[in-house]
């Protein structure tokens, strides 16, 4: 595991970027599970901005949840990213695999979770994707797992549909075991609101077990923390 901190949010983006784009330069094919939220918004106008050339036919974007609204919904992740990415490069409209939001949550949980099988490598018979982007909710959730529900990252499924604990909206997430095959986990945390959650979590307390955010631990993989000072401000060891 490797912590980066940066000063700010658009500092986080811009070395998050920076990681990204060598792991796109150096592979001949990228499976990509994104996340929504503010960070992930800044990292995208940046790469948009900044690394437009890319080979972004390699690519392969995925998402690690998506709220049940329709595409072009302003809560959608899937229209968050067109409209600060995908509309913005050059990509294959084939490489992009979107959660279907509109449609009925358990059986697009099921549709999702096969076209994820069929198509993204298998390690051990799991899905291996060389890429999982996650954030961290100020209640410690990660993709669209939540306190409340956290036996659904210990799913042999590979999406559940989630139910966010305050609004009641049906979300369908990918699971633990996607999450901790991945080659690559990167978390994206910012803010003071996240700083108690994550310092309880990377200092291994007791009380972070209740967090799914805790429980990212790639099984062969490697994990690291994009993090900016805010979040970062309670992080220290204790002399």
């Amino acid at each position: 595991m490797e912590i980066s901190i940066s000063n700010n949010k658009v500092e986080v983006a811009e070395v998050f970027a920076e990681y990204l784009k060598d792991l796109i330069v150096s592979n001949n094919q990228v499976n990509i599970a994104l996340s929504g939220g503010s960070t992930p918004k800044v990292v995208f106008d940046y790469m948009a901005e900044h690394y437009n050339e890319l080979e972004w036919s390699k690519v392969h974007f995925y998402w690690g949840d998506e709220r049940c609204v329709p595409p072009t919904h302003t809560e959608s992740n899937y229209k968050m990213t067109v409209d600060h990415l995908i509309s913005k490069i050059s990509i294959p409209t084939q490489n992009i695999n979107r959660i279907k939001g509109e449609n009925d949550p358990i059986e697009e949980a099921k549709a999702y979770g096969t076209a994820i099988e069929n198509n993204v490598p298998l390690v051990e018979g799991i899905p291996q994707f060389d890429l999982v982007m996650l954030g961290m909710g100020d209640d410690g959730h990660t993709v669209s797992i939540f306190p409340h529900q956290i036996e659904l990252w210990d799913s042999t499924n590979t999406c559940e549909v989630a139910t966010h604990p305050d609004s009641g909206q049906k979300r369908v997430t990918i699971t633990g075991k996607i999450v901790n095959q991945a080659k690559e986990i990167a978390f994206l945390v910012t803010g003071k609101g996240k700083a108690e959650k994550l310092a309880a979590i990377l200092k291994k307390e007791k009380e972070s077990e209740q967090y799914p955010a805790s429980l990212v631990n790639p099984a062969n993989g490697h994990l690291t923390w994009f993090v900016d000072e805010e979040a970062a401000s309670l992080t220290e060891p204790s002399s």
